[in-house]
């Protein structure tokens, strides 16, 4: 069975939210259990602004990364999160902490079919791309290469073949702090 690590992206400032995203409400309590119940093997959280203080809120059981340079954007974020999976990681699938309304449902149906090292697709919400994306590690060296800003991967889903997976009757996909 393929091993799909769960990379929750919360380094962010939240600066139009007046808060850290890792610090609001129980995002990050209720976004590792939606990666969890849904079918990762295991969960990274990846931690920028306020990392001392939000590491507290973490989940047990659950693997912290500290993306030094978060501020300069999501990108950032998900370079950090790649590199700190070790290689017995086959792909993770990346989801956003300030997207509230999604469930393990969507999760689930993200990582259904081959979520190997090749597997690349992504989440869609009437027919607009969204999170969570799985990556498979065969493509992490090119997102890797292309995730600066806060573009994260979408310059190298843009330029590769990826499966959309509908999940607009599951959830809106709506980020909060958009």
């Amino acid at each position: 069975m393929d091993r799909v690590q769960g990379l929750l992206l919360a380094a962010g400032a939240g600066r139009r939210m007046g808060m850290p995203k890792a610090l609001v409400g129980d995002w990050l309590d209720s976004s590792v259990a939606v990666l969890r119940d849904g079918g990762c093997s295991g969960v990274t959280v990846v931690l920028g602004a306020s990392a001392g203080e939000a590491s507290s809120r973490v989940p047990g059981g659950t693997d912290v990364v500290v993306a030094d340079d978060w501020d300069t954007g999501m990108g950032a974020s998900l370079r950090a999160g790649l590199a700190a999976l070790g290689p017995d990681v086959d792909a993770a699938l990346v989801l956003l902490v300030d997207l509230p309304d999604l469930s393990a449902a969507v999760v689930e149906r993200v990582l259904a079919g081959d979520g190997g090292a090749s597997a690349l697709r992504r989440a869609s919400y009437d027919g607009k791309p969204g999170h969570p994306v799985l990556i498979g590690r065969d493509h992490w060296a090119g997102v890797v290469d292309s995730a600066h800003g806060d573009r994260g991967a979408r310059d190298y889903l843009a330029a590769h073949e990826h499966e959309l997976v509908e999940c607009g009757d599951l959830a809106t996909g709506e980020d909060v702090d958009a």
